[in-house]
């Protein structure tokens, strides 16, 4: 238990210890599910964010980037506001047992839920005055679908945790967009606030709510970076308040986008999201978010080629793990409660192949005494893991930087021990012959070296 007592100020913030679990953890879920699951359309674009369905309130029902589709007024007609697809976001099909099984056989340690998006559309029925008729409860499902997730993956034995949107954007300016706003101006002065008063109305108590009631085990922020400062955020305050008084303290880790000054700086871990930043350099924990897909909401504009194949998520989760982050992989359900196929699929085989390999990835670190082509090696408990992306050479040479003896050899899923040879510093390992019928797994292989303690 942490008895240290922090003081908002990043001196004392960045003192924290990250609660261990994070760093072991090596795999989770994100899920981003809510109004925009409706409509569940964004034009692709090759810019880099550019098929993002979850922002179809600011760019396809508004005008921000890749805006210049008719296909809002075309399809929903002219006077149709973002806000009417709120009562067709059923979740009739929801079934949140289904959702942290499936979650658990890909065998994903955590799971991450938007419990706010940008829209501002709430998946708990929060007791916030300014959210009537824009919460879970109100309109749409009528149940607490954070609530009833978040007790299903617990139940399987994860770590449940939340998104949370730091700004509004029907009530928050920003830099980004030429018209300073997201939105257009008719749903601004209908629905949002005056800005001056959204952390003391909004923002923190509903931080503050989601954590009392919750507990989640990770709070991943989002938006307070582009434009909003410390001090109107309040971030520091409301950080010293979670890790000092709020009922979760000991488990909880947050990223690093509640506000401007954060990203890459501090933070119990820092985030990226489809490889925009590098922090594997760093020294400092981190974690990779992307979508299966092109976009994190489920986009009905992506087909099969948008979509990663299985190998090349699997070689992804190595790569990351390899260099010390974490993998946080999206699933973009459907307004009724899917979970698309492919999206199933690709976490089926993620969950087979890990069931033989999982050892090399969970609960490991890098490791920085070998080399080869590719460069994927981790350790734990007198292991070192050599992963590769294909099927080994008859023979694997491997140059060494550290003296190691070797206790066996062996590769993952099967069970007789490699024949292997030390020449100076390299070492070469003999892979076994093996009948395509008899592969351990498919996408990548490992070979662990057990060492002599």
């Amino acid at each position: 238990m942490d008895n240290h007592k922090y003081q908002p100020n990043w001196d004392s913030l960045d003192s924290r210890i990250i609660p261990e679990w994070f760093q072991n953890a090596k795999f989770g879920i994100f899920i981003h599910w809510g109004v925009y699951s409706v409509p569940s359309w964004r034009k692709l674009s090759d810019e880099r964010f550019g098929s993002y369905a979850e922002w179809y309130y600011a760019s396809v029902y508004g005008n921000y980037k890749n805006y210049g589709d008719d296909f809002h007024k075309r399809i929903y007609g002219e006077g149709f506001e973002y806000r009417d697809f709120a009562s067709s976001f059923t979740a009739e099909l929801f079934d949140a047992n289904f959702w942290a099984k499936t979650f658990k056989n890909a065998g994903a340690k955590y799971v991450v839920l938007t419990s706010k998006h940008h829209d501002g559309y709430c998946l708990w029925p929060t007791e916030n005055k300014h959210k009537e008729n824009w919460r879970v409860t109100d309109v749409g499902p009528k149940v607490d679908l954070l609530g009833k997730l978040t007790d299903a993956v617990k139940e399987q034995g994860m770590k449940m945790g939340v998104y949370y949107s730091i700004i509004d954007w029907e009530t928050n300016k920003s830099h980004r967009p030429e018209s300073g706003y997201f939105v257009p101006e008719s749903d601004r002065q209908k629905y949002g606030i005056d800005e001056e008063k959204y952390p003391e109305e909004i923002l923190i108590p509903q931080l503050k709510e989601l954590v009392t009631k919750y507990q989640p085990s990770l709070i991943f922020s989002d938006g307070g970076e582009w434009d909003l400062d410390e001090n109107i955020s309040q971030t520091k305050e409301f950080l010293s308040w979670l890790y000092n008084e709020a009922p979760n303290k000991d488990e909880v880790v947050v990223n690093d986008r509640f506000c401007v000054e954060m990203p890459g700086k501090h933070g119990d871990y820092f985030s990226s999201e489809y490889e925009d930043v590098d922090h594997s350099n760093q020294g400092h924990v981190w974690e990779e978010s992307r979508g299966i897909g092109g976009s994190y909401g489920f986009n009905r504009a992506e087909s099969l080629e948008n979509y990663s194949t299985s190998e090349q998520l699997i070689h992804e989760l190595t790569s990351i793990v390899s260099r010390g982050g974490n993998l946080l992989l999206n699933v973009g359900p459907t307004w009724d409660g899917r979970i698309p196929v492919i999206q199933q699929l690709r976490l089926k085989d993620i969950g087979d192949w890990l069931k033989v390999n999982g050892e090399a990835i969970f609960e490991t670190r890098p490791y920085n005494g070998m080399n080869h082509t590719t460069n994927k090696f981790t350790t734990n408990n007198n292991n070192i893991y050599c992963i590769m992306d294909a099927w080994p050479d008859e023979k694997e040479i491997f140059t060494l930087s550290k003296s190691i003896k070797i206790d066996s050899i062996q590769l993952l899923g099967l069970d007789s021990k490699l024949e292997y040879e030390m020449k100076s510093n390299k070492l070469i390992i003999k892979t076994p012959l093996v009948h395509p019928n008899k592969l351990p797994c498919q996408y990548s292989y490992v070979f662990k070296i057990k060492l002599t303690v």
